[in-house]
């Protein structure tokens, strides 16, 4: 017997067609043809859910601004505290500290002729005695005297001005004159009284402060002032309970747009068709809606400082900047964190781009050497909860950024490093185990791999009889 090897096999000799074959192929052919021709696009029908995603997110994303403007003046002015923070430092501000300086000199100046007082004494003098030549030199000499005291009285309130005991007398001075109209805002003073259609300020609070500091410093006879309740004319009815409608509305509008506005992301990310996607949308709308704040804020700051007098132009600029820091480091604040969001829905999405990143990523990290074995028990236990990790990390990572108080760009950068590296550790510990080489051949006996497909198997030799 001897073992030949397979006779090969011959190709199939193709099958003939007839004319009447023929020629229905080429009819159907030709149909086929028209049928494609005349076929048009099928219309794409718009899903109400996609319709409302991109409403909500739009609506969102112009209501953000409004919102941070809301909350920001909500501050300023139901908070004293907040306020106080705001406009303390304008008393540090230089440009600030000139227009003061000049402004208290000025009024000093207008009840207090130097040039005049100084001729009178130099004719109080010539009248009792002093030689006239000698009174005429001294009365040429009065404007240098002038402009002397006018430049010691500048430089001697300019001093005060400069001086710790004027900034606390301006912080003293604020905070008692906002928590006052935040009194009267809010209806809890009791110093305000309506009496028709005129409000009037009841100055009994402040006759009764007087009697105390008075009697406190050794004058006892303020204690015989009786209780009095003289009162000033301050405004229209009208006007103040305008005043007091727009603060409640103020209050109630900074307190339910915001959550109202994520609302509306939350909604339409969900109802969108690709969620990630959606998330972009809403980053970039984010950060295009507060550039245009921005925008507007300049172009506000234009306005205000062409509104005013040439001197006073710096120190209104110096004045609007101070008194917005804060709305520009929300701001500021809120651009990165829709960056950062929109970068985030990108990288997480399902376009190539994102998709080749993540796998590169994930490539080095499982080809990085040393920590625990890929098949070793942390390992297993890594890549059996890796969604539930990655889920509670980004968790993680929202909540800190909620419970800040005052969370800044370089917060939120700081936070997203973090958990990128946190995402990239959860990668590295649940990276998998190596793959069996190609050539190992399963045991006898042994089933192949779930997932593989054995080889096909050998054909059997074929024995011929010797001759």
């Amino acid at each position: 017997m001897t073992k030949l090897e397979p006779p090969a096999l011959e190709p199939v000799p193709a099958m003939e067609m007839s004319a009447d074959e023929r020629g229905e192929l080429e009819r159907l052919r030709r149909e086929v043809e028209v049928l494609r021709a005349d076929r048009r696009p099928p219309r794409r029908h718009l899903r109400w859910r996609s319709v409302s995603s991109v409403v909500l997110v739009v609506l969102g994303c112009v209501l953000t601004p409004v919102a941070g403007l809301a909350v920001w003046t909500n501050n300023q002015v139901s908070d004293t505290d907040r306020f106080v923070r705001s406009v303390s430092p304008l008393v540090a501000d230089p440009d600030v500290q000139e227009a003061l300086t000049n402004r208290v000199t000025a009024t000093i100046f207008q009840y207090v002729n130097v040039q005049q007082l100084a001729g009178e004494g130099i004719d109080e003098l010539v009248a009792v005695g002093l030689p006239a030549q000698l009174g005429d030199r001294l009365e040429g000499l009065t404007p240098t005297l002038t402009s002397a005291v006018t430049g010691f009285v500048r430089d001697m309130v300019a001093d005060l001005v400069a001086s710790p005991a004027f900034e606390s007398a301006w912080n003293e001075a604020i905070t008692a004159a906002h928590r006052q109209l935040d009194a009267v805002l809010s209806g809890d003073s009791e110093s305000i009284v309506v009496r028709g259609d005129t409000v009037f300020l009841d100055l009994a609070p402040f006759i009764d402060l007087a009697k105390e500091r008075l009697s406190s410093a050794g004058l006892t006879i303020a204690d015989r002032v009786p209780e009095v309740h003289p009162t000033v004319a301050l405004a229209q009815a009208d006007t103040l309970v305008r005043a007091q409608t727009a603060y409640r509305m103020l209050n109630t509008v900074a307190g339910v747009l915001p959550w109202l506005v994520l609302m509306f992301f939350a909604v339409g990310v969900y109802l969108a068709r690709n969620r990630f996607r959606a998330l972009v949308g809403v980053g970039l709308g984010v950060a295009l809606s507060l550039v245009v704040l921005a925008a507007g804020l300049l172009v506000a700051r234009s306005l205000l400082v062409g509104a005013v007098p040439a001197a006073a132009a710096p120190a209104t600029a110096s004045g609007f900047d101070i008194m917005v820091t804060y709305l520009r480091a929300g701001l500021r604040a809120l651009l990165v964190l829709g960056l950062v969001v929109a970068l985030g829905g990108f990288l997480a999405g399902r376009s190539d781009t994102a998709v080749g990143i993540r796998r590169w990523t994930a490539d080095r990290l499982h080809r990085a050497r040393g920590g625990p074995a890929a098949g070793g028990p942390v390992a297993v236990w890594v890549r059996r909860h890796i969604k539930g990790l990655r889920i509670g990390a980004v968790a993680l990572a929202v909540l800190t950024f909620v419970f800040l108080t005052q969370p800044s760009g370089a917060t939120i950068l700081l936070i997203t490093a973090v958990l990128l590296v946190v995402l990239a550790l959860l990668e590295f510990l649940g990276r998998p185990g190596s793959p069996p080489p190609a050539d190992t051949v399963p045991p006898p006996g042994t089933a192949p791999p779930a997932g593989t497909v054995p080889p096909p198997a050998a054909p059997p030799p074929t024995e011929v009889a010797a001759p």
